[in-house]
């Protein structure tokens, strides 16, 4: 039990992480956080003029933000392993040979499309912060600390963060994008498959208005 206290111990001091309070992350820094996913436009489909009028929309979106945000790429290779079983079931239990031939014309496409090239599964999240500075310069003194945070801090950053997150996706929904507020359950799926998954990586990049 002492051994396993001690690399636990030792984890928490790489993970930020503190709690997650619904849908709200709280922070070792004493701050908290949202997070949305959003869905991804194949912009390279787009027509020209398509392409930019999501780029002059984007522009728009970014330059109409009055706080910080953080836009995280999540990129993991997928195994697509049990798609090719299924299709092989398929085409053994497939009487009509003509869809017979065709499903393993199409299991053999996908097959060698596989071994030139990566699949990637992408998800595009932006994170939304709140800092206990928001709540005014005397919150420096009496700073969240490492572990206690008092339902005044979780109630101030749930209405902090649900009225960012309310602005962000009211201007996404007009780039046609589809978002959705992470809750507690689908949070902690993700942090555990960043955290545990060797085959993934996680680009950021951060945006903030320019006052």
């Amino acid at each position: 039990m002492k051994k396993s206290a001690q690399i636990k111990s030792s984890t928490q001091k790489f993970i930020e992480i503190e709690d997650i309070f619904e849908n709200i992350i709280l922070l070792s820094s004493g701050n908290a956080a949202l997070v949305i996913e959003v869905t991804a436009v194949n912009f390279a489909l787009l027509s020209k003029d398509e392409q930019d009028a999501k780029i002059a929309s984007y522009v728009s979106f970014l330059n109409s933000l009055s706080f910080p945000i953080q836009i995280v790429i999540s990129s993991r290779q997928l195994d697509i392993s049990s798609y090719l079983s299924k299709l092989k079931t398929e085409e053994d239990a497939q009487p009509n040979p003509v869809v017979k031939q065709r499903i393993a014309l199409y299991r053999n496409f996908v097959a060698d499309l596989v071994k030139v090239n990566i699949v990637l599964d992408k998800r595009f999240y932006i994170v939304v912060s709140f800092s206990y500075l928001e709540k005014g310069a005397g919150a420096a003194v009496s700073r969240v600390k490492k572990g206690n945070f008092g339902q005044d801090f979780k109630t101030s950053a749930k209405a902090s963060l649900h009225a960012k997150a309310q602005a962000i996706q009211s201007q996404l929904t007009s780039l046609n994008l589809k978002t959705k507020t992470l809750q507690q359950e689908e949070l902690t799926q993700l942090f555990h498959e960043i955290f545990n998954s060797p085959a993934s990586t996680v680009g950021k990049s951060q945006e903030e208005k320019t006052i």
